[in-house]
């Protein structure tokens, strides 16, 4: 008996190895690669413990199989979980956030990625795969140390019991430290942090599983519900310029990445937006204006945008709920007689664009089948800004009016390459090549816009335009915070600054306007659906999205964000932790806080419920039917 057991435990000899080193790598990606916060000797110990107890169990359940095919088994978990690891470094690396299950089912974007992956390797990636071609070799040359003897039953009641013991102390140390750790799965950092990385993985698909049930379940009860709040929290407003617009063409144009702290920016003397200066001197521009993207980015967006709902915690709407019953600006417009459509130099399917588009209920989607694309006019991920808007007003021109139109630009897109042909500023000296080129491909992008502005009046078109501009996302994550702080003058960038990068560009050009005016109002993408109806004078729907009109000067000052954090007029909560808007320095609560933190967490997750429920089907002003849409080929 004795003997038995001593053999079983050399029998394991393999798969211990094999998470030890699943293990040891996890910890140290997770060390190294992830801008995880450790504020005390236990969080570094929960850190360093927490991914052992799933490298345990995945590896053990290779125990339950016989001869040769259990260490195959263990190669292939340990090769599949390297591909897990690092797919979220390289994620990671780009929008400093962890892959979710909805994301990795994205495949199809992975095509026009190729720039932004190189950009992003490095040897560090070798390193994970060094104990795949270790275990590899044991198996070949050491037969008897990777053993696939039978393993006895008591040996293996042990083994999963360490691993639980493992997993009950990893669990309790964590919610010792983070109570309700698992309670605010909208925080993905603090679930890798205290949990694993391949913990919050599984958590995420478990979730992902659990929300798909929500739509079967849904009623127009909850549809009740939702409206019941959206009602008594929105604000009717007093703006003077409400149907001012009214039968004009909307053009909207999304600027990609573009941050507002690149507005009057100057490199070497030169500005980087010589043209946007100018431009909002004689057009209304929103100075406390932010994006409330998550993990969709430019889709999430093009979601809130014409949607007016946040979007998901965990993937993007274009791809979860594409086919969801939205009531969007498209739809609303189309009963005032507009046509609308959406140009975009690049493939139809991206971000499953074609789908989504035919569910918001644009009339065609001008794509790269479009476009005259060459290898000289293009840069980066694909047609060039400037030939993209001087081919597009070619395009607006044989529209019928009133048309609403929105234009997506590529240029300005990680990691940022431009070639010398094409560069009309030199880089920032950072000694951060993809920041410093932040700088040339943003500058591109202002001389495009000149180039659009100045076409569309030869084309007659500007006079009976309205011209919207808004940056879609952050262009700069967290990970390049150390050339950000040396550019803004700081030391570093605090919470409270991290906020306030969040801030990109929302302009508005008038017809006939000459006088510019900045307007201090806090406000967010939620919001751009609202104004833009309110100027056509098309009244919006009562109760089902969350913005409010931005003219309105008793608009609510409040921007949520998907992570739970908000700012008003006053202060910012990021955290757990209240900052002085002004001075960015740590606050007491204020009197409102609780207030403020229940609407906040109510908001979300009743825009949630509309999405994963499809609410809006119960919706007795939803007479869209999705067909499929026309892809114009000039």
């Amino acid at each position: 008996m004795f003997k038995t057991l001593k053999d079983s435990l050399l029998n394991l000899r393999f798969p211990l190895l094999a998470a030890f080193f699943i293990w040891i790598k996890t910890y140290l990606a997770t060390l190294f690669k992830f801008d995880l916060t450790i504020e005390s000797p236990m969080q570094q110990f929960i850190l360093f413990i927490s991914p052992l107890a799933v490298a345990m169990l995945v590896t053990g359940l290779a125990l339950f199989f016989q001869g040769k095919k259990r260490n195959y088994v263990i190669i292939i978990t340990n090769i599949l979980l390297t591909i897990v690891l690092i797919g979220n470094i390289l994620f990671y690396g780009f929008y400093n956030d962890f892959i979710t299950l909805p994301i990795l089912l994205q495949a199809t974007n992975l095509g026009g990625l190729g720039s932004s992956i190189r950009e992003l390797l490095n040897p560090f990636m070798l390193l994970l795969v060094v104990d795949i071609f270790i275990l590899v070799f044991l198996m070949k040359k050491y037969p008897k140390f990777s053993s696939t003897e039978k393993i006895n039953g008591l040996i293996k009641g042990f083994y999963f019991l360490l691993t639980a013991a493992i997993f009950t102390l990893n669990l309790g140390l964590a919610q010792a430290d983070r109570p309700q750790l698992l309670t605010r799965s909208f925080d993905r950092e603090y679930l890798v942090r205290y949990m694993g990385l391949f913990f919050y993985q599984g958590y995420d698909a478990f979730q992902s599983g659990k929300t798909s049930t929500q739509r079967a379940l849904a009623s127009g009860d909850q549809l009740t519900e939702v409206q019941n709040f959206i009602r008594s929290n929105r604000v009717i407003s007093d703006s003077p310029l409400a149907g001012s617009m009214s039968g004009k063409n909307v053009v909207m144009i999304t600027l990609e990445s573009f941050q507002s702290f690149l507005i009057g920016a100057e490199i070497n003397g030169e500005e980087v937006t010589p043209f946007l200066n100018e431009f909002i001197q004689r057009s209304y521009y929103f100075e406390n204006f932010y994006h409330q993207t998550a993990q969709g980015k430019t889709s999430d967006s093009e979601f809130i945008t014409e949607t007016s709902l946040y979007p998901l915690s965990r993937g993007a709407v274009f791809f979860t709920h594409a086919t969801n019953e939205f009531v969007t600006i498209p739809e609303l417009l189309r009963d005032e007689g507009y046509y609308s459509t959406v140009l975009h130099a690049n493939n139809a399917s991206f971000w499953n664009r074609n789908v989504v588009y035919s569910s918001f209920g644009f009339d065609s989607f001008f794509t790269e089948n479009s476009f005259e694309i060459t290898d000289e006019n293009s840069i980066g991920w694909g047609m060039n800004d400037v030939t993209f808007m001087e081919q597009s007003i070619d395009i607006l021109d044989t529209l019928q009016q009133p048309f609403y139109a929105k234009l997506l630009t590529l240029t300005n897109h990680f990691p940022y390459e431009i070639d010398e042909a094409h560069t009309l500023i030199g880089p920032y000296d950072s000694g951060d090549g993809t920041f410093d080129r932040y700088f040339q491909t943003a500058r591109y992008l202002d001389e495009a816009l000149r180039v659009f502005v100045e076409n569309l009046k030869e084309s007659g078109l500007y006079e009976n335009t309205v011209i919207v501009m808004y940056g879609d996302h952050y262009g700069q994550s967290e990970n390049r915070y150390r050339p950000m702080a040396q550019f803004l003058g700081k030391d570093e960038i605090t919470a409270a600054d991290h906020i306030e990068l969040q801030r990109v560009p929302f302009i508005v050009h008038l017809p006939g306007q000459t006088e510019g005016e900045t307007i201090s109002t806090v406000s967010g993408q939620v919001d751009i659906k609202p104004t833009i109806l309110s100027l056509l004078g098309v009244d919006a729907p009562d109760g089902i999205g969350f913005g409010n009109d931005m003219f309105g000067t008793n608009h609510p000052n409040l921007v949520i964000f998907r992570d739970g954090s908000f700012v008003t007029d006053s202060y910012i909560y990021r955290g757990g932790t209240f900052f002085d808007k002004d001075t960015r320095e740590e606050i007491e609560p204020p009197e409102d806080a609780e207030r403020l933190l229940n609407r906040v967490e109510q908001e979300l997750h009743y825009s949630d419920s509309i999405i994963y429920g499809n609410l809006l089907r119960f919706y007795s002003g939803n007479n869209h039917e999705t067909g499929t849409i026309q892809t114009e080929i000039r």
